[in-house]
């Protein structure tokens, strides 16, 4: 029994319980897995699920945990999916069958660790340990973990996985990682287990992340050397060096690579899923926030509020985006956009401070005809003006012209870009999880 505990109880409200959590701990991020190990240990919550899959990388988890939890839920597994950050509500961070939980759930099991834990956890520990419970309890064939920060020192790690899944792999969180990625690999090769399957979907693997798995006797599937995809028109085609392949394949909602390496997973499973299976599955994986078309139907509100009919407003496009990968892959899509868009591109843009805005600025300066620099709240924000002047610094190394304004606000920056965008203009909304998830509480709210 926890002899600090808190007056809070199972029936308080997850809003108590969130605020709670932030502050039960001296450091918001506290890397190391020995006081949450301990908890897990003692709670019996270090086996969820009878195959467990675990997902690192710097950018790209999300989207194959997602088209991942689709395949297993078309071909009849139980499967939870336990994921971060949250966009606007903490229960997108826990889905079981593709479904979120109730706050009641969530509040019951915060209630069940808070009464028996031990040690003093984090924000993301008391998660972690909470969705271990909850998937526990729900007696699933499958869990798939996505790394929070990193591998070896995060939350996640304390589960011994039957996979592990690295997607792309980039310079980030450089002040708990490292600033190479020689550094960062072999953070997230801390995932990998004694002889266990390791699929990469880094085309350029770190040496470190390599050496890492050959001393774990690692069975490795590597992108470009084991396994491989490539892109038609209308279709794309998987195959590996085994002879397993599938043809024509529907172009997903996702990033080519990513659906990629998850099928490179499928490839490796121990229990078989049908080629139908993976058809439908690729069609209907779809991920808020990753280049995502905002639908006409959800923005009827806000073009009330700018005294404007929904067929008057340009297309809104949001993107989760924040570090130099994910910029160059959203500058692919942009230069795709623009061949089939006479209009504008509006960037509405907010970035936090311990981010890399120059690598994020860079690829996309050309692209983008106005720019929105907005303020981000938090001790981790910065204010428009600063990412402002950051992007005419940017510009002027470049020694290209640059049209920007900042907004105090991710709602001023939106409104300011539709108050000048035309119908053929698009209006691009990304630069952080925070951005995008103030646009659609926005919309919520609207």
């Amino acid at each position: 029994m926890n002899n600090s505990s808190t007056q809070l109880q199972a029936t308080s409200s997850l809003e108590e319980w969130l605020s709670y959590l932030e502050n039960g701990h001296f450091k918001a991020i506290d890397l190391g897995l020995d006081r949450i190990k301990a908890v897990a240990q003692e709670l019996d919550l270090l086996h969820p699920a009878s195959f467990i899959i675990t997902v690192g990388g710097t950018n790209g988890k999300g989207t194959t945990c997602k088209l991942l939890e689709t395949l297993l839920i078309n071909a009849g597994y139980r499967v939870g999916v336990y994921s971060s950050p949250h966009l606007i509500r903490y229960n997108e961070r826990v889905r079981i069958q593709n479904q979120e939980l109730d706050d009641e759930l969530h509040c019951h099991a915060f209630d069940f660790i808070e009464r028996r834990k031990t040690q003093s956890l984090t924000y993301f520990e008391y998660s972690t340990l909470a969705a271990l419970y909850l998937f526990k309890q729900a007696q699933l064939d499958v869990v798939i973990l996505e790394v929070g920060l990193g591998g070896r020192l995060d939350a996640t790690n304390i589960v011994d996985n039957h996979m592990a899944i690295i997607t792309g792999i980039d310079i980030d969180h450089t002040e708990f990682l490292g600033s190479t990625r020689e550094a960062i690999g072999f953070e997230k090769a801390g995932i990998f287990r004694e002889g266990r399957p390791v699929i990469i979907g880094d085309p350029t693997a770190p040496v470190s992340m390599l050496e890492h798995a050959k001393k774990l006797h690692c069975r490795v599937f590597c992108r470009d050397k084991d396994w491989q995809f490539s892109a038609q028109k209308d279709s794309w085609s998987w195959f590996n060096y085994e002879k397993v392949r599938w043809k024509s394949l529907p172009i997903p909602q996702i990033p080519l690579a990513n659906a990629a390496t998850a099928l490179a997973a499928v490839a490796c499973l121990p229990f078989p899923i049908s080629d139908e299976i993976i058809v439908q599955s690729l069609t209907e994986a779809e991920l808020t926030g990753r280049f995502q078309r905002i639908k006409t139907e959800k923005l009827t509100r806000l073009a009330a509020r700018c005294h404007k009919s929904v067929e008057e407003l340009p297309q809104i496009i949001i993107d989760v985006g924040h570090n130099p990968q994910a910029a160059r892959y959203l500058a692919e899509k942009i230069t795709a956009l623009r061949d089939e868009t006479a209009g504008r591109i509006h960037a509405v843009c907010g970035i936090l401070k311990d981010k890399d805005a120059e690598g994020v600025l860079s690829p996309l300066l050309p692209l983008i005809d106005a720019w929105h620099c907005v303020t981000l709240g938090g001790y981790r924000g910065q204010t428009g003006a600063e990412l402002n002047a950051k992007l005419r610094q940017v510009a002027e190394s470049c020694h290209q012209a640059v049209q920007t304004e900042n907004q105090d606000s991710v709602r001023d920056g939106v409104l300011a870009a539709i108050a000048q965008a035309k119908k053929q203009d698009c209006i691009l909304i990304f630069g952080s999880f925070h951005t995008v998830g103030e646009f659609l509480e926005m919309l919520s709210e609207e």
